[in-house]
């Protein structure tokens, strides 16, 4: 089956300004990004998806395929689904979105998501990690909560499921995993997702997976080690850099000579 991966590009983040565009290890963040997916070699392909001029000069510039997207795209899932629907690009099998702010995601991650969808346990596949206790309250760390089989019940920033009584806290704490934001999915789910309307629950966490959760479109869960902190604030950026290349647990592909 071939895999196309799809890292989806935008400037317009408000916690961190130009957001791909900001160094990590001296080259921009998406750039970065790519390698990462590159030297994992999940995918047979990896493309930037993005709606600014900038980012594609800097693709240009690091030779990282990119591709003009339309603007106005809601989520990054609906810019995933125009690239999934370019000629160059539609004859993917499985189609993989990887998060253009986590240049240290895991390979057990990306091929866990992948995993789910190859073997039809679902439609869409996304990844989980153990989460630490401390961070069950914070709402930019997002948990999942599974079924018994491995397929996602609910998404939330916050805590899942509560805690009635702190006697039960271990068991709590094996029920709920941090979700990594990976996403495959077949074609076909990516087009069904995409043709959905925001829906309520969606719109109140401000988590996308919850339109196809919503619908009855099965999400299946992969679990992954530890997942290092993404890059959302100044604060990030700070430490990320400060630990460069030390949490890229994987050589990174040379930029003027990307795989695609």
């Amino acid at each position: 089956m071939s895999i196309l991966a799809v890292i989806p590009a935008r400037l317009g983040a408000t916690r961190l300004p130009r957001k791909p565009l900001r160094l990590l290890g001296g080259l921009p963040l998406v750039v970065r990004v790519h390698q990462r997916v590159v030297a994992l070699g999940v995918a047979d392909r990896c493309v930037v998806a993005t709606d600014a001029d900038e980012v594609l000069a800097a693709c240009a510039e690091h030779g990282v395929p990119a591709v003009r997207t339309a603007e106005g795209h809601p989520s990054g899932t609906d810019r995933v689904a125009e690239v999934a629907r370019h000629p160059q690009f539609a004859g993917a099998d499985v189609v993989l979105n990887v998060q253009g702010d986590e240049p240290f995601v895991s390979g057990e991650a990306l091929a866990g998501a992948v995993a789910v969808v190859r073997r039809g346990n679902a439609p869409i596949g996304t990844a989980a990690a153990p989460l630490d206790p401390e961070h069950l309250g914070r709402p930019d760390v997002v948990k999942v909560t599974c079924t018994d089989a491995g397929q996602a019940l609910y998404f939330s920033r916050a805590p899942i499921p509560w805690l009635r009584d702190v006697a039960d806290a271990s068991l709590r704490d094996g029920l709920c995993r941090q979700h990594v934001g990976v996403y495959a999915y077949t074609p076909a789910a990516l087009a069904q997702w995409v043709a959905w309307p925001p829906h309520p629950l969606e719109l109140v966490e401000r988590l996308e997976q919850l339109r196809p959760l919503a619908h009855g479109l099965a999400i299946g869960v992969a679990h992954a080690p530890p997942a290092a902190p993404g890059i959302d604030t100044e604060d990030d950026l700070r430490a990320a850099n400060a630990r460069w290349p030390a949490d890229a647990a994987v050589g990174t592909a040379s930029a003027s000579s990307p795989r695609t």
